[in-house]
């Protein structure tokens, strides 16, 4: 998955403002306590972050961007 892609199942699924709210503060056991900005910074793959993110908000990711 391309940066552009996660950002832009971020920004659909919360809406832009939200999504960078939820990548700076939100913390995800998933991602060893990390949350999505510093997992992309410390060169977690970012389809393993999306997933977190997906397994943290089963009910607000769309059934289409779930993969």
């Amino acid at each position: 998955m391309k940066i552009s892609d996660f950002w832009g199942r971020m920004n659909d699924t919360f809406g832009v403002d939200y999504a960078s709210s939820v990548a700076a503060d939100q913390s995800f056991g998933a991602l060893e306590g990390r949350t999505v900005n510093e997992a992309l910074k410390a060169g977690v793959d970012v389809k393993s972050i999306w997933m977190a993110v997906c397994a943290a908000y089963p009910d607000r990711v769309p059934a289409r961007l779930m993969r």
